[in-house]
């Protein structure tokens, strides 16, 4: 892929919403368990999936007391409820190499101004360390605007510069279409979270297969963004994006650590407060941790009403000293 620099904008048109927003959660896995592979698929038989198949894949991270990385768990370790009926689980794999579609989120408003650097430094380390074959990854920058710096790619080089060209509220037209005024107007110090968060996963994410993320860093602040939080949330929830924030902020500016976990508790991520240089870069081989070492489960629901609703999912494993971490629903179909 070349190297894209280009503005993303936010339609609220109700055809584009239903473009970020349509994309099923009920997808097939794109490879069954070892042992259940080619079952009844021969040479000559026609396309494979002929129809929805209603599986809910989860992604699932466990950690001891200690906050340690657990992975020798079995699929009879697992329990999954959704709406609190307990359902059966159809495939189960230890994750290690499935590949992932990455976005790294940077916020760029002035109160991210000393750290800049710090972030730019460790956020190119964190890609060279996460990034394997198969793997691509996007870099947005967000302050007023919020834009495009690198496009998907596998390319480190490229990811690298993108993260590179990241600036304190750079200036530029951050128009939304149908609307001629820009996100913040007349405020510079402008920070649209909820939008870069809407766009990277409703428009940018909502296309792509697999494993999906988000990692950003901010201080959580939004101010002036056109969507709300949990428009934002909902992005994410319909693509299947587990959303990880690292909140780095200046004391003097504050944070809205509140803001953070209401983003992460809801898809699955985590939220890591940092207060240093030294802390940022543990922050980033935390994250790059959790996104090599996941379990995937998959099941067919017990209920299925096209319904459009939101279902709740519950994770829970036999050793209750182990926290489990995944999405807590998605949304079904809609017939």
């Amino acid at each position: 892929m070349r190297f894209v620099k280009a503005k993303m904008k936010i339609c609220k048109n109700p055809g584009w919403k239903l473009l970020a927003c349509g994309a099923t959660l009920l997808l097939a896995v794109p490879a069954l368990p070892q042992g259940q592979q080619g079952q009844g698929q021969g040479q000559t038989q026609g396309p494979v999936i002929k129809a929805e198949v209603n599986l809910v894949n989860l992604f699932a991270t466990v950690r001891d007391k200690n906050k340690r990385v657990i992975m020798d768990l079995n699929k009879d370790d697992f329990k999954i409820y959704e709406d609190g009926h307990e359902e059966q689980i159809a495939f189960f794999s230890r994750e290690m190499t499935m590949p992932i579609t990455l976005g790294l989120l940077l916020d760029t408003s002035g109160s991210e101004q000393n750290m800049l650097g710090a972030i730019q430094d460790a956020g190119s380390q964190f890609m060279r360390r996460v990034m394997r074959k198969g793997d691509e990854a996007m870099v947005i920058s967000f302050d007023t605007d919020v834009d495009l710096l690198a496009d998907f790619t596998d390319d480190k080089g490229i990811l690298d510069r993108g993260i590179r060209k990241a600036r304190i509220n750079a200036p530029s037209g951050g128009y939304i279409a149908g609307n001629p005024g820009p996100i913040g107007s007349g405020n510079v110090t402008g920070t649209a979270l909820y939008d870069a968060i809407y766009l990277a996963c409703g428009e940018k994410l909502n296309g792509e297969a697999g494993r999906k993320a988000v990692v950003i860093v901010t201080d959580a602040q939004d101010e002036g963004s056109k969507v709300r939080l949990e428009e934002a949330i909902e992005a994410a929830q319909r693509t299947d994006t587990v959303i990880h924030v690292l909140v780095v902020y200046d004391p003097m500016e504050g944070a809205n650590v509140g803001v953070a976990h209401r983003l992460a508790d809801e898809t699955g991520g985590r939220v890591i407060v940092v207060n240093s240089e030294k802390k940022l870069q543990e922050a980033f081989d935390q994250i790059s941790e959790e996104l090599r070492s996941q379990y995937t489960l998959g099941y067919y629901p017990s209920n299925t009403a096209k319904d459009g609703k939101f279902r709740k999912i519950k994770v829970d494993v036999t050793n209750h000293d182990f926290k489990v971490l995944t999405r807590k629903g998605y949304y079904a179909p809609k017939g």
